[in-house]
């Protein structure tokens, strides 16, 4: 049965996202997840059965949904550095120039307003909550029961007019925490449980949608799915296949005057149809050049209808680790992906991608080869370091980013079927050192290495881990290894000087960073450490200068404001120091940093309760920031606060790395013994 979709001048547009969903999960699609609320709208609009993300990563597979282009042509291939260029041409940009209001509510910082994809939106609510430093790695997002009100409340404000509304909710992803009953319901098959809890989430908006005067188009779909130890990968990203790569789409009509029919269709579509039918249901011309074809016509969503050639990608393996690029078609049922170690599957005969047909239909092999080479994709090439705080918060939330340089060449052993049991190395160290487990999470990173001895990532996770135990000279070492290995790209020079500083060596950091700072695209990591540099060997000057350099480069990050914040101390200018941790912490509201220095300048013009609030609000955002706590502790028993001292007292003395605070520990343990 075809369903009544429509051309509706002027009507509302809801896209849903749902992070990390695979096509097979919800009820509807036959699986195991109750989903009555997506499945009801399915009911009454058109379920896509074999549609394809363009990527399996969030930032780069939203960003083709929102500009109707593949990756190579937006150019965000990856999670970290790539930002959505300035004046690009998205779907909200395009519906706000034609009067829509225009609404954006997220769950996850993959899809912070940092990356671009605000443009065009007259809210865009990404308040995620607290976030803290990488080493406790707290997830940056929040759940679909706190996204889905937002965007109601904003809908019911709006609901006399035009609007154009993106709700992106992120529960599905890593880790699996349903919330009761799901937990229960879903014991032992937690991922199911998330899926279903979004959609009892996602009930309550799509019923006010149903219930506004105006027709509203509604577009769900997920970014990737999840490949839950499908081929050897517990999550997404380095593969492609479609366990990560094939996605739901639903897309339906809902309000006054519109038809409740449903259709399935098993015509192959893609993420970069979205946008061409968007525009096409509120009457808006789709702009030529683009890859996708809207979806509105009966006729292209029947059999028969015309091919429709989906590129895909995956680009974190080789920038993050040095592996071989991924990239792949599917045409019909045949899917190619073109890897050292080519894959050629029959989709129709065998789904779950079990039986590998390179090399025996060399004739069909040639011509998928051919519709992959046609669309002309480059490599990416040098991307922008992220700064450290994204960092912190992609590493929260599983992703291990790194630098590695493009090969000329990859063989058979850069393929990453060959390699796969390393990236699920990388990411078990990561989850060992969340525990705290740090003896386990250094054995499976040299583990890693003795494999392979050119992946910087492990040297860069290896050398944390060291630091953050306190065993200094160890972390060195490693970073010194690396380099002695031929290893010495600039992340781990960085992290070399960083080290270098902090351990009190800050003229040798100079010496080794200064090289880096010449070259004019050098990044904000690099130059902050050279900043920080500077001024622990007592050349301010040249510290004012780098730090005013990052700013310039990064004016959305609060780091540099807190440097010159510190910097303003340091030569006791109190006013200033004020104004720079203030600017800092109006940039970025979780910068600790910034709250820590704002306690120490009002601890210094006597307004003590103020310091330490400022420092508890500092300690709060990162469990990390021992100076705070050791002044919270302090500045309370010196007050006569002993029974309000005690617990950070003890929490410092329990916490602090000796490495750092030897002296400090001792002492407030000295001072806890004499305390009645």
């Amino acid at each position: 049965m075809q369903t009544d979709l429509r051309a509706v001048a002027g009507q509302n547009v809801l896209l849903i996202t749902i992070d990390t969903l695979r096509a097979d999960a919800m009820s509807s699609y036959g699986g195991p997840a109750a989903t009555p609320a997506l499945d009801r709208l399915a009911a009454g609009g058109v379920r896509f059965t074999f549609a394809h993300a363009q990527a399996v990563l969030t930032l780069p597979s939203h960003t083709s949904i929102f500009t109707g282009m593949y990756p190579y042509q937006h150019g965000v291939r990856e999670n970290s550095g790539y930002r959505l260029a300035p004046g690009a041409r998205t779907i909200a940009t395009l519906l706000k120039h034609d009067g829509y209001a225009t609404g954006a509510f997220v769950g996850a910082f993959p899809v912070h307003s940092r990356f671009g994809l605000n443009q065009g939106f007259d809210t865009y609510d990404d308040r995620f909550g607290e976030t803290r430093a990488p080493t406790e790695f707290v997830m940056p997002e929040r759940p679909a029961s706190a996204v889905v009100p937002l965007a109601r409340g904003w809908i019911a404000k709006h609901r006399d007019g035009r609007w154009f509304v993106w709700v992106h909710v992120f529960d599905p992803h890593a880790p699996y925490l349903p919330p009761p009953p799901f937990d229960q319901q879903y014991a032992g098959r937690p991922y199911y449980g998330e899926v279903a809890a979004t959609d009892a989430a996602l009930a309550p908006l799509l019923d006010d949608v149903r219930n506004v005067g105006r027709p509203t188009l509604i577009v769900v779909t997920g970014d990737h799915g999840e490949s839950l130890g499908e081929h050897g990968e517990a999550s997404h990203g380095l593969f492609a296949y479609e366990a990560t790569l094939r996605v739901p789409l639903i897309v339906a009509e809902v309000g006054k005057g519109t038809a409740g029919r449903g259709e399935v269709s098993d015509v192959p579509v893609r993420h970069v149809d979205i946008l061409p039918t968007i525009l096409d249901a509120v009457g808006q011309p789709v702009p030529a050049g683009l890859p996708g074809r809207t979806l509105l016509p009966a006729a292209e969503r029947r059999a028969g209808a015309r091919p429709r050639t989906s590129y895909f990608e995956a680009m974190s393996a080789m920038l993050n680790r040095g592996w071989a690029p991924l990239t792949g078609v599917v045409v019909d049922r045949d899917k190619y992906i073109d890897l050292p170690i080519p894959e050629l599957y029959d989709l129709q005969r065998d789904p779950g991608e079990q039986t590998n047909l390179d090399g025996r239909t060399p004739e069909r092999e040639r011509v998928l080869q051919t519709d992959l080479r046609g669309f002309g994709a480059a490599l990416p090439g040098e991307r922008a370091h992220e700064d450290p705080e994204a960092l912190a918060r992609l590493r929260a939330l599983g992703y291990v980013a790194g630098q590695a340089p493009v090969k000329a060449r990859y063989t058979e052993s850069d393929d990453p079927k060959r390699l796969v049991d390393i990236a699920e190395a990388i990411h078990r160290g990561v989850d060992l050192y969340s525990a705290r487990r740090f003896d386990e999470a250094v054995q499976v990173y040299r583990q890693v290495l003795a494999r392979r001895p050119d992946m910087a990532l492990a040297y860069q996770h290896l050398a944390f881990v060291e630091w953050e135990r306190g065993n200094l000279r160890g972390a060195l070492d490693v970073l010194q290894q690396a380099i002695r290995n031929g290893v010495a790209q600039p992340s781990i020079l960085t992290q070399l000087g960083s080290y270098l500083s902090e351990s009190g060596r800050a003229g040798q950091a100079v010496r080794l960073l200064e090289p880096l700072a010449t070259d004019p695209d050098a990044d904000a990591d690099t130059l902050n450490a050279l900043g920080i540099a500077y001024a622990q060997s007592g050349h301010e000057p040249e510290a004012t200068r780098v730090f005013e350099r990052v700013l310039k480069q990064t004016p959305d990050s609060g780091i540099p404001l807190a440097n010159l914040g510190v910097l303003a101390l340091q030569r006791g200018d109190l006013p200033a120091a004020r104004r720079e941790f203030e600017q800092a912490v109006q940039v970025d509201p979780h910068s600790s940093q910034a709250f820590g220095g704002l306690g120490v300048v009002y601890i210094r013009t006597g307004d003590r309760q103020r310091a330490v609030d400022a420092w508890k609000q500092a300690f709060q955002l990162d469990a990390t920031n021992f100076d705070a706590l050791y002044n919270i502790g302090t500045t309370l028993a010196r007050e006569g606060q002993r029974d309000a001292a005690r617990p950070y007292l003890e929490q410092f003395v329990k916490s602090a790395p000796p490495a750092f605070y030897a002296k400090d520990i001792r002492d407030i343990s000295e001072l806890l013994r004499h305390q009645p």
